[in-house]
């Protein structure tokens, strides 16, 4: 027996699920709370009227309270509730504010609906249908790229059908303008290849950034990936990321005092310790080259670093210690005294609660991966960290940024520990640094021009009208 295939059908299933649900634009705000600073409000107000809308600020700006400010008028517009997604661990901390601003929030890790603004990590979406909400808000949102392809596909098909959504993050982008292409898709507004196709050129044709820049699900190279704007593009560029996108590193970027808003002082020390173990084929250490080596580097200094980071963050009241393999993070706990260990195979509630235990100061020395615990929390009450580099700018950003952001009440020291064969690393990842904040002052002033544009025409000449028409 045959079975009979209605094509026809199939094809159309296929394109409903590749259709976005069109932008319906926004509406004017009618909750703009008083606890909001001047230009978290006008922030609020502008997503509001989007409808879809990417909010770019940096740790400490606020937002949270934004992203709780935009899904009450989501609620009351609607008449539904809002799901709000966040990072492992971080619902605890969005909740807790929630409370403290008087907004409706609560946890759900079962796909039930908990509260007006209902709160979960992006670990638990499959459990909700998008049917219950009027919107939804993806808190720390560049971490989405963080997961592997299966997650991703997960959450941009949850947002699809959504007409209300809002990205909040600090980092859309800090070394890689490409990114932006991924916040624009996931509002449903140009997808990434058509921003390619749009603003850039491929000088080194190859397939394409995303199948470069991702191997295996994970990323092996950052950078434009032999983009480069197209002739007199990047003005368009910006104005285009200006229609959805704002981004903001201090409140004078708009205008505002930026009293209250200045940060400590940063103190990056590099900790070069020597190995107990050369390399088998060389007679002294020398920088590793290429990736291969940098690995055989890495694993056979593993006990030296260590002992080094352990060293460092003897002395130190509260600390995190940054790690990047399973043996880097089984050792340090065993070295440093009061260090807890959050691992990758830990179950999700296990990492919740530990990783909110640090937060309420419950643990003295926090052992975990930048993956797992680098994005969202907020640990001001911290000021001392380790750190073993790698090529990766974002996650070293985000590991900092932990601690380093406003509200923070001392200066943050992070000691950088690596050995004289992972010195090329290091650089790799101070020339990136470098790049980020050149990139990044370039978004805001290509940003703030934009805005500046003035698209109105005033016809303020007399006119003159040919004789022979009068």
């Amino acid at each position: 027996m045959t079975a009979t295939v209605d094509t026809r059908t199939d094809y159309a299933d296929f394109l409903d699920h590749k259709v976005q649900l069109a932008n319906a634009g926004g509406f004017a705000p009618t909750i703009l709370p008083d606890h909001l600073f001047g230009f978290q409000r006008e922030l609020v107000a502008w997503a509001v009227e989007q409808g879809r809308a990417a909010l770019f600020a940096d740790c400490g700006l606020g937002k949270t309270p934004m992203e709780l400010a935009w899904a009450q008028n989501v609620t009351a517009h609607t008449k539904k509730p809002v799901l709000l997604l966040t990072p492992l661990a971080v619902g605890f901390q969005i909740v807790a504010e929630a409370e403290k601003f008087g907004a409706d929030a609560a946890p759900s890790r079962d796909g039930t609906v908990t509260a007006p603004i209902t709160v979960t990590n992006y670990e638990q979406l499959e459990k909700f249908d998008p049917d219950d909400f009027g919107g939804v808000v993806c808190d720390e949102s560049s971490a989405i790229k963080a997961y592997d392809g299966t997650r991703r596909a997960v959450v941009t098909e949850f947002m699809r059908r959504m007409p209300y959504r809002l990205l909040g993050t600090a980092t859309a982008a800090p070394n890689d303008y490409l990114e932006l292409g991924t916040s624009s898709e996931a509002l449903g507004h140009l997808g990434y290849m058509d921003m390619l196709g749009r603003f850039f050129v491929n000088d080194n044709r190859t397939s394409t950034h995303r199948a470069m820049a991702f191997k295996g699900g994970k990323r092996v190279q950052a950078g434009m990936g032999g983009y480069r704007f197209k002739g007199h593009a990047e003005e368009p560029f910006w104005r285009w990321v200006s229609s959805w996108a704002r981004a903001i590193r201090k409140p004078s970027d708009y205008g505002y005092d930026d009293a209250g808003f200045h940060l400590p002082d940063l103190q990056q020390r590099v900790t070069l310790v020597k190995a107990s173990q050369t390399h088998p084929e060389h007679l002294f250490d020398v920088p590793a080259l290429g990736l291969a080596e940098e690995r055989e580097e890495a694993r056979r200094t593993l006990t030296d670093r260590c002992e080094g980071a352990a060293a460092q963050l003897a002395d130190a009241d509260t600390a995190v210690a940054w790690c990047n393999l399973n043996d880097e993070s089984a050792m340090l706990t065993r070295l440093i005294d009061g260090a807890v260990e959050v691992a990758g195979s830990d179950a999700p509630e296990a990492k919740e609660e530990k990783l909110r235990a640090f937060t309420d100061g419950e643990i003295r020395v926090l052992v975990t991966k930048p993956a797992i615990g680098a994005w969202g929390l907020n640990w001001q009450h911290c000021h001392r960290m380790s750190y073993f580099p790698t090529h990766s700018y974002e996650q070293f950003y985000q590991a900092v940024r932990r601690s380093w952001r406003f509200g923070q009440q001392h200066p943050v020291t992070v000691d950088v520990v690596t050995t004289k064969g992972g010195q090329r690393v290091l650089e790799s990842l101070n020339t990136k640094s470098r790049a980020a904040d050149a990139m990044f002052d370039a978004l805001m002033t290509h940003m703030t021009d934009a805005l500046r544009i003035n698209r109105t025409r005033d016809f303020n000449l007399p006119m003159e009208v040919p004789k022979w028409l009068q």
